[in-house]
């Protein structure tokens, strides 16, 4: 039983992580973006490229290689994120919704075949592995690897947090997701605030792909694309919209797939995890931590 937990947290961590983003842009400009899955899988890429142009320093200290790459590289997938929205999202902001969903399904196709192109099909070796000694806790067997990214995942959910509950800016995304009228009325720049979002949500995403990279020691064009339907489903089951669901909601999923996986067989999980989406959203629309909202006419 506790093994089971501990693979479904620390499974349910790397959702988490990229359900942050969709709930991020979700509560502010009610966005569903859909290309966030695979910003994820462009950050494990651009680690590939760092990692591997530096070989000399990854075969000396990979560790420290690793966790200085990682950092560049929610840089660089902040800005990704930032220019998609520049690009894709900003012209469209006044469209119907439809538009902007449609364009967001035509950027996520749009990186995953690009990224095919420019690296080929083929599934990479990440340059780095992670590998540990494994302890038993309670009966419960955990690896140094799971742990140290567990951390790194924890560590940046709370630092995210502190930033939106304690900013200028924080409070700045919390005031455009009640009313973004109001909030430009009162002297709040609009735009720099959602680029801002995009901004920190990518970067997360890129951790994870990063972390994901890593530890699994493969990566592949298409490894956004299921975790970011997984990260989207644990933003419903939490409320998306909520930091602390998008947390809740991917610690949830993780410990279902985890469960699933143990009684029914690995290729039952996912059929598991979005069959609970249909029934948990039957029973709850608005998730574990949402609110009903009334539109006012």
């Amino acid at each position: 039983m506790l093994q089971l937990i501990w693979n479904g947290l620390f499974v349910g961590s790397f959702y988490a992580l990229v359900a942050l983003g969709y709930s991020m842009v979700y509560g502010i400009i009610k966005l569903l973006n859909f290309a966030h899955g695979d910003i994820y899988m462009a950050g494990a890429f651009i680690a590939f490229v760092m990692l591997g142009s530096t070989a000399g320093l990854v075969s000396a200290a990979p560790l420290a290689a690793l966790i200085v790459v990682l950092f560049l590289t929610m840089i660089l997938t902040g800005l990704l994120g930032v220019a998609i929205e520049r690009v894709a999202y900003r012209p469209l902001r006044q469209s119907p919704r439809l538009a902007v969903l449609i364009t967001a399904v035509g950027m996520s196709f749009a990186l995953e075949y690009g990224v095919s192109l420019i690296f080929n099909p083929d599934p990479k070796v990440f340059p780095v592995r992670l590998s540990g000694a494994m302890t038993t806790v309670l009966g419960a067997r955990i690896t140094l690897p799971q742990v140290v990214l567990m951390t790194v995942a924890g560590a940046l959910m709370l630092l995210l947090q502190r930033y939106v509950m304690r900013s200028r800016d924080g409070r700045a995304m919390r005031a455009i997701a009640l009313d973004p009228r109001a909030s430009m009325l009162m002297g709040v720049n609009v735009d720099t605030v959602i680029s801002k979002t995009f901004f920190i949500g990518s970067a997360l995403a890129g951790a994870a792909g990063v972390m994901a990279g890593s530890y699994y020691g493969s990566i592949g064009f298409l490894m956004g694309f299921l975790i970011g339907l997984k990260a989207f489903t644990a933003a419903v089951i939490g409320g998306i919209g909520s930091l602390y669901g998008a947390m809740l909601g991917g610690l949830t999923l993780g410990l279902l797939e985890s469960f699933a996986t143990n009684w029914l067989g690995g290729q039952w999980k996912d059929v598991v995890a979005f069959a609970f989406l249909i029934a948990f959203l039957t029973f709850r629309p608005t998730g574990i931590l949402g609110q009903r909202v009334v539109e006012r006419m």
